[in-house]
């Protein structure tokens, strides 16, 4: 038997971010997930390691890796339609719990109970790492675009940041303070840090 699961995951790269808003750099979402994954797993480290969180940070990466492989089926739904309603938000929830099913079908029956986790995220700190790394790669975007000049995303950089000010997680603080300024940064920067 020919199992298609990750013939699907291959097709994250297809599935546009943003789509309601102007881009001068478009994204999709495996780009998203790479850079979620990669936040997320760094932010888990912090909570491990300087707050005694009991987490393994390669679960939390591999979470984060499949955060949004449901979009497979569904496309990514702009956030403005996501979140206009309850009834769409719960919706949208059924949606992507109907998709997450599907997706494990396209797995090897002992496959499946090992996946599962990854396509069906419980509530809990790992979850909210991952759900923080999100934002943060979202107003990254939102930052970068700006720095092209591109207004378009001016909105949703004052939103996220002010959820991302409100998350009461200090690892997620920290990385915003230590890591995400350098975001604003050129190459030139980047490569020698504090030289003027």
């Amino acid at each position: 038997m020919i199992y298609s699961f990750f013939a699907h995951m291959a097709r994250l790269k297809l599935i546009t971010r943003w789509s309601l808003m102007r881009n001068t750099q478009p994204e999709n979402d495996a780009e998203h997930s790479l850079q979620v994954a990669m936040i997320a797993h760094g932010i888990a480290l912090m909570g491990r390691d300087r707050y005694g969180r009991d987490v393994n940070p390669e679960h939390v990466l591999s979470l984060a890796v499949y955060h949004d492989a449901t979009e497979v089926m569904t496309g990514d739904l702009p956030t403005p339609v996501k979140y206009h309603s309850d009834a769409l938000r719960g919706a949208y929830k059924q949606l992507e719990t109907l998709s997450a099913e599907r997706l494990l079908r396209f797995l090897p029956d002992d496959l499946r109970p090992s996946m599962t986790p990854y396509l069906k995220q419980e509530k809990g700190y790992e979850k909210d790492i991952v759900r923080a790394a999100d934002k943060i790669s979202a107003y990254i975007k939102c930052l970068e675009e700006q720095r092209a000049g591109n207004r378009e995303f001016d909105y949703a950089a004052e939103n996220i940041r002010r959820a991302l000010a409100e998350t009461d997680l200090p690892e997620v603080q920290d990385f915003l303070r230590d890591f995400l300024p350098a975001f604003d940064m050129t190459l030139d920067e980047l490569n020698h840090p504090g030289e003027s």
